[in-house]
């Protein structure tokens, strides 16, 4: 993967249009009601890096490959745990190449240096072996919608030595 690079959404603006698509596109099942242009309207929430949401990009050249964000809160009826890594999504013809792996390893990193002790995801219980192969562990499970998830959770630095 020479060549690529993750960039905070705010040097890429105009990805956001595509980004919109794709995540709906991938994360529709889980929020039924979620429409394009919303997608939209909150990935430009995320255009300001001091914003409390964040999204990254990986590029190479300037093909957009996949995304991350991080999230205060990433879905209403699951609030009780904060912040989260929200909509990871590699493109098709680059999934198995790592990629989803350093954009995971990115957003865990962004959030230690925010001085966040843990971050937390939700997945589709098949995800789950992917993300306990990064460290992640299991927390929770709980209806979410019309299915069933798990909630993930990943101390963002190692615990110190006792």
């Amino acid at each position: 993967m020479s060549g690529l690079r993750i960039v905070h959404l705010a040097e890429v603006p105009e990805h956001v249009p595509a980004l919109a698509r794709a995540h709906v596109a991938a994360f529709g099942a889980l929020l039924p009601d979620w429409s394009v242009a919303e997608a939209e309207a909150e990935l430009r929430t995320h255009l300001r890096e001091a914003a409390s949401a964040a999204t990254w990009v990986a590029l190479e050249g300037e093909q957009w490959l996949g995304s991350v964000s991080l999230l205060d809160n990433d879905h209403a009826e699951i609030t009780q745990y904060s912040p989260w890594l929200a909509s990871l999504y590699v493109c098709p013809g680059r999934r198995g190449s790592g990629l989803g792996a350093r954009l995971v390893a990115h957003c865990v990193a962004a959030a230690a240096r925010r001085q966040v002790p843990a971050l937390y995801l939700y997945c589709e219980p098949a995800r789950v072996p992917y993300y306990l192969g990064l460290g992640w562990q299991r927390h929770a499970e709980l209806p979410l919608g019309p299915l069933q998830v798990v909630v993930m959770r990943i101390a963002t630095a190692p615990a110190a030595a006792a």
